[in-house]
């Protein structure tokens, strides 16, 4: 008896190499020309207020957020005063960003923590950072970079965008991108190559039309379709 024949195994679809070291360290500096001092455009006063803010922007934007917290911080810029505004004050301040119901319940919960458990400091890890209600790895790497001056990279849609387009830092998840950022970026551009991914995908590198004519690093970047000038 003649056994049918076996199926062929589909061809394993490789991805595309990234950047090399040396048109990494060049697109930084092209950016760090661009924006020699970069920082968040969320507005705030300490680490505390930090932390609520980015817990605050997701799936928001920082426009939106800066409005809501504008008067939301004058009356609660610390754990003790957030605790005392309740989560039903904390509701009226924010309920022009998505989510203001859940984001209210885990301000209050991460102020209780940060109290209870940190003695009213935000801490200081990644790992403990990510204990508080409504912190994933992302905000807590925004956190650690931009108020302890770590050299993190926090990957949102913008960076994750950026760095599979240009071929910097190619990946499937923002894990794997966040890997090959820290991998591939020099080290003395470490602490600001978040800021300039995420401006220069929020400005230039936008998501429907990028405007490649007027971008820093389109002779080194890998996207194919590049959009031509107006």
């Amino acid at each position: 008896m003649t056994q049918a024949p076996k199926p062929r195994k589909k061809p394993v679809k490789r991805r595309p190499p990234g950047l090399n070291k040396e048109q990494a360290e060049e697109i930084f500096a092209r950016l760090a020309e661009d924006r020699p001092e970069p920082e968040t455009e969320l507005n705030y006063s300490n680490p505390y207020t930090l932390v609520v803010a980015v817990a605050l922007s997701a799936q928001a934007t920082d426009v939106g957020v800066n409005k809501a917290t504008d008067k939301l911080f004058k009356v609660a810029d610390t754990p003790e005063k957030m605790l005392a505004l309740g989560e039903e004050g904390v509701r009226e301040h924010i309920k022009t960003i998505g989510l203001f119901r859940n984001k209210a319940k885990n301000v209050i919960a991460l102020s209780k923590m940060i109290l209870e458990e940190f003695n009213g400091d935000v801490p200081q890890t990644r790992d403990e950072l990510i204990r508080l209600p409504g912190v994933g790895r992302k905000t807590a790497n925004v956190v650690l970079n931009e108020a302890f001056g770590q050299h993190t990279i926090a990957v949102d849609t913008h960076i994750f965008r950026v760095s599979n387009r240009t071929r910097l830092a190619p990946g499937k998840t923002p894990d794997e991108v966040e890997e090959r950022l820290e991998r591939i970026t020099p080290p003395h551009y470490l602490k600001g190559a978040h800021h300039w991914l995420i401006l220069h995908g929020r400005y230039v590198c936008k998501a429907r039309k990028p405007e490649c004519w007027r971008c820093a690093i389109a002779d080194i970047c890998k996207f194919k379709d590049k959009t031509p000038a107006p």
